[in-house]
C-alpha cells in the first residue's frame, strides 16, 4: 500500500511542477512561442495538435539520432500531464521551458508562489492550489488536490508555505 502511495505522490508532486512550469511558460515572449509553434508543427506530421512517439522518434532519427522506444516513451511521459500518451502545445511549451532554465532562481520560485497564494497570505491552501490548477485545465479531484497539500505539507498546518513549496520544488 505504502508503494502505491508513493507511486501518487510522485504522479501528483511532478503535475504540480509541471503546472508551475506552464505557467513560467506562459511568460515567454510572443517571438519564442511563435517559434516553438514552428518546432512544434515539425514534430506534429498529421497535424492533430499532439506529437506522438512515432512523430517524436522520426523527427529525432531525422537529426541523426537513435532512441529506443522507450527512451521516446519516457521523453512523452516526462511532460505528458494529461496522461494521454501525447504532447499537446502547453506540454510542449513546458518542456521547451525547461530546457532553457534548468535552474529556479529564488525570484522565480518567490513569482510561481505568488501565483497560488492568491490571497497572499504566504500559504497555499487547497481551495488556492484547486483553483490555479482548474485554470489551467487540470482535473484533479479534490481527494488528489488534498493529498498534493498533505505531501507537500510538512509542519502539517494544512497548507503549503514558501519553504515547503520550494522544498517540493528541489524534489524535482
Amino acid at each position: 500500500m505504502k508503494c502505491v502511495l508513493s507511486v501518487r505522490f510522485y504522479y501528483l508532486q511532478q503535475s504540480f511542477i509541471l503546472t508551475i512550469n506552464f505557467i513560467k511558460a506562459e511568460k515567454l515572449s510572443e517571438q519564442q512561442i511563435a517559434e516553438f509553434k514552428e518546432a512544434f508543427s515539425l514534430f506534429d506530421k498529421d497535424s492533430d495538435g499532439k506529437i506522438t512517439t512515432k512523430e517524436l522518434g522520426t523527427v529525432m532519427r531525422s537529426l541523426g539520432q537513435n532512441p529506443s522506444e522507450s527512451e521516446l516513451t519516457d521523453m512523452i511521459n516526462e511532460v505528458d500531464v494529461n496522461s494521454d500518451g501525447s504532447i499537446d502545445f502547453p506540454e510542449f511549451l513546458t518542456m521547451m521551458a525547461r530546457k532553457m532554465k534548468d535552474t529556479d532562481s529564488e525570484a522565480e520560485i518567490a513569482e510561481a508562489f505568488k501565483v497560488f497564494d492568491r490571497n497572499g497570505d504566504g500559504k497555499i491552501s487547497a481551495a488556492e492550489l484547486r483553483h490555479v490548477l482548474t485554470s489551467i485545465g487540470e482535473k484533479l479531484s479534490d481527494a488528489d488536490v488534498d493529498q498534493m497539500i498533505k505531501e507537500a505539507d510538512t509542519n502539517n498546518d494544512g497548507e503549503i508555505d514558501i519553504q515547503e513549496f520550494t522544498s517540493l520544488l528541489a524534489a524535482k
